[in-house]
């Protein structure tokens, strides 16, 4: 006889319940359970657009007719970037070369639509990978929205929001990033300027705001997967899937650079998967919400920080690597707890799997946290289902996404 599905979907919301309560001796065990149970999760609830608990999702994946309703993604943000509208109140610009040239970029370049005065949302025609010969520049008011395609942006210099507002990254693989500059580099149609030896991050934010990064996968970068420095805020990192690298993302300029006090970051239903080893994320100044994320790897620690960052930890899921000399998921940097004692770092409802703990600390100021939080949280019980389409998406025309 046929197992219902919606009872195979309660049977795999329950399983990390079942994981954290039964009284497994083996910890290799414990990764392998969890490890059937986010596969299984993936296989058999990424293709449900509606009820998944993922409030982002289940705004705009539902309609078959997402891609003639594009621009209602910008009504679905959630979280400190929930402002961010991206390119919804201009005109479709489709991508139709996967050509790049820093200076004077032809028109149907993904570099001519971002360095555009006017919003635009930015859509591609069909599959392509975009090697950028230098950073790419973005202008105010864009979105740059992969689904319908298979988007790589790799092996070059990747994506600068500096100092600009209101952009939605969606949908787009952005891997294999380097590092650019020392050349000429085109920011807008009126303005080129020399741009010095940049990171090579996947994503750098540099005194942008209201910013929305949602549904990228993100990989092996040369420095952070997704950076945010120098007074960057409203910024909302939503749905990505993130694999194979070693600082995955910093949250602030440097300890010495106050403006960064301003900051105001939610890190929400993403996937932190194999080969990460830290900074998921690393914060300084400012206030983070980390909610209802999947931590299923790290080999020195998931949440760190220095100069007394706001962390707010909820619903999360930590599965901490079988190495006992690194179950902490918190790490202070080079400071000694006479300081940091007084941080106000919390964990209200996070799942500790495998030996994982939180140290928090603080004495949990009421006015500190409510700049810290963003969403209701759900229950950590429901992130294998909330975080199952982490990463791009396979949208396909006329069905749903």
């Amino acid at each position: 006889m046929a197992i219902p599905l919606s009872f195979m979907l309660l049977l795999l919301l329950l399983v990390p319940s079942f994981i954290c309560s039964s009284p497994l001796q083996d910890p290799e065990l414990v990764v392998q359970e969890v490890q059937k149970s986010i596969e299984a999760s993936r296989r058999h609830l990424a293709f449900l657009s509606c009820g998944t608990g993922n409030p982002i999702d289940d705004c705009w994946r539902c309609d078959p007719k997402w891609e003639k309703n594009r621009k209602s993604l910008a009504d679905c943000a959630i979280g400190f970037g929930k402002q961010a509208i991206g390119g919804r109140d201009g005109k479709i610009y489709v991508v139709t070369d996967s050509g790049d040239h820093p200076v004077n970029p032809k028109p149907g370049t993904l570099r001519y639509g971002v360095i555009q005065e006017e919003p635009l949302w930015i859509i591609f025609k069909r599959d392509m990978v975009i090697k950028l010969k230098e950073e790419l520049m973005m202008n105010s008011f864009k979105t740059i929205d992969g689904r319908g395609a298979n988007v790589h942006i790799a092996g070059g210099p990747c994506i600068t929001i500096q100092f600009v507002s209101n952009i939605i990254i969606h949908g787009v693989n952005i891997h294999d990033c380097k590092q650019g500059g020392n050349a000429y580099v085109r920011d807008s149609p009126n303005h080129y300027g020399w741009r010095t030896l940049s990171d090579g991050d996947g994503v750098s934010i540099f005194g942008g705001s209201h910013v929305w990064v949602d549904h990228c996968s993100l990989s092996n970068c040369r420095d952070g997967l997704i950076d945010a420095i120098r007074g960057s805020t409203a910024i909302t990192i939503s749905n990505n899937y993130m694999t194979h690298h070693n600082k995955v993302m910093l949250l602030g300029h440097s300890d010495t650079f106050t403006r960064d006090k301003n900051m105001q970051v939610t890190i929400a239903f993403n996937h932190f998967g194999e080969g990460l080893v830290q900074r998921m994320p690393r914060c300084r100044h400012g206030y983070f919400h980390v909610v209802n994320n999947d931590y299923t790897h790290w080999k020195m620690y998931a949440i760190g920080g220095s100069a007394a960052p706001t962390i707010n930890s909820q619903g999360n899921r930590f599965l901490a690597p079988n190495d006992m000399t690194f179950k902490e998921i918190t790490k202070r940097e080079v400071t000694p707890q006479s300081q940091w004692k007084n941080w106000n770092w919390r964990s209200t409802g996070d799942l500790m799997l495998n030996g994982a703990f939180f140290t928090p600390s603080g004495a949990g100021a009421s006015s500190s946290y409510a700049r810290a939080s963003s969403l209701a949280a759900k229950s950590s019980s429901l992130v294998s289902s909330i975080t199952a389409s982490a990463g791009s998406l396979n949208c396909r025309k006329g069905t749903r996404c």
